[in-house]
């Protein structure tokens, strides 16, 4: 009897702070992360600032954990990506990571609202330092695709694609916003690697 009374606490909490996240994730795209108060989203998921405060720590770990959820759906997004187009045969590293890119792109798109939350600089002190160190892990899981030598290729791919992303969540056209996705696919895919320094590509 006791364990089927602690499963359906366990439930009740997980639908509480599901429904915390949700509502805080509504809060900050309407009010931003600045204007919005904890009083604000407990009133939205019809809950207690009790019940916040027994799930997260505040305001900014309410911002952080939407944060951190968004990654981990982007992340499965573009792995996914990459284990489709290696299981069709694809070795060329560039395309994996295009395919992967394109998950990504397709995944801020999805979830335009939030990714845009983060990309406007209106979060929790020390934000953009997370943000910034995100990027770097980025770069290096990007690496793993090119050879060791192909570090400055690496870098450049990662950034045009951190900074279309960016061009692409904040355009306020989503039609635009789309091509502009399609457009830097394009432009990215037709960079090569040089096998070296005023050698041949080996595109």
């Amino acid at each position: 009897m006791s364990s089927d009374v602690e499963r359906l606490a366990t439930g009740r909490g997980a639908a509480t702070r599901a429904a915390l996240l949700d509502a805080a994730r509504e809060v900050f795209v309407e009010k931003g992360f600045a204007e919005a108060g904890v009083t604000d989203v407990v009133a939205k998921a019809k809950a207690s600032v009790g019940s916040l405060y027994h799930h997260f720590s505040g305001k900014a770990d309410l911002y952080l954990t939407l944060f951190e959820e968004f990654q981990t759906r982007q992340t499965q997004r573009t792995k996914q990506a990459a284990r489709e187009v290696r299981a069709a045969g694809e070795a060329d590293p560039m395309r994996v990571f295009l395919a992967a890119a394109h998950a990504y792109l397709a995944g801020s798109l999805e979830e335009r609202e939030l990714a845009a939350l983060f990309l406007r600089g209106d979060g929790p002190p020390g934000f953009e330092v997370i943000m910034r160190d995100r990027l770097r892990t980025w770069a290096k899981r990007n690496a793993v695709l090119f050879e060791d030598d192909e570090g400055a290729l690496v870098v450049v791919v990662t950034g045009a694609l951190a900074a279309a992303v960016s061009e692409v969540v904040l355009s306020e056209d989503e039609s635009a916003a789309r091509r502009l996705a399609d457009d830097v696919l394009a432009i990215i895919g037709q960079i090569r690697p040089v096998t070296s320094a005023g050698g041949a590509s080996t595109g």
